[in-house]
């Protein structure tokens, strides 16, 4: 078994993933994936092999990086006024971007390999945002469900549709986050009506 280095963050192990991480994006944007190999990343890269082997183990390793890192949000969620509303357009935004051909194969990537250093950075990517709403439900004064419901009852349904049944649509969505609601929360109609008013 290839002992992997254990990278300090910043300088140049941060130079080195960056330039690793853009090459297998570039590569598989015009190649075939089996075509990819890690002396050609290397090059492109300007790093050695021997760099890439220590750090990532194996092909598979990296791209499971590369996806992990792809997968991270760069905006926190829409903010609407309704922090359910909010999770309504979160979940269709992650839904179809999960879903999509590279979505699914960045999906596959990260479970594909044993080390669950990865799959359990992008959960915890997925956490975050859904904290980012409780909060807002929180201060508004919203009844609203806990992350862990949010994330056993909206998320996981979500995953297990992209990956072994069709496709999750927007009714699919909003019947978990209907079914997930506190009792007493507003229906999907008086949120956007909040909105609207809020918005006037």
């Amino acid at each position: 078994m290839v002992s992997r280095e254990n990278p300090r963050p910043g300088g140049r192990s941060a130079r080195v993933q960056a330039a690793v991480h853009q090459a297998v994006r570039e590569m598989l944007a015009r190649m075939e994936r089996a075509d990819v190999t890690i002396p050609l990343i290397a090059q492109r890269a300007n790093v050695t092999p021997s760099t890439i082997y220590r750090r990532w183990g194996d092909l598979q390793e990296l791209l499971a990086d590369v996806a992990a890192s792809r997968l991270q949000p760069e905006t926190e969620p829409l903010k609407t006024g309704s922090a359910r509303m909010d999770l309504q357009a979160w979940a269709e935004q992650y839904a179809d971007e999960m879903s999509s051909g590279a979505g699914r194969q960045m999906i596959r990537d990260i479970l594909a390999v044993s080390d669950t250093a990865n799959a359990e950075k992008c959960s915890g990517y997925t956490q975050q945002q859904l904290r980012v709403i409780v909060a807002r439900a929180e201060e508004q004064g919203e009844a609203f469900p806990t992350l862990t419901e949010l994330m056993d009852f909206v998320i996981s349904p979500i995953m297990y549709r992209i990956l072994f049944d069709q496709v999750p649509n927007s009714d699919y969505i909003h019947g978990l986050i209907s079914r997930v609601m506190p009792k007493g929360a507003p229906s999907p109609e008086t949120a956007e009506a909040t909105v609207d008013v809020s918005g006037a």
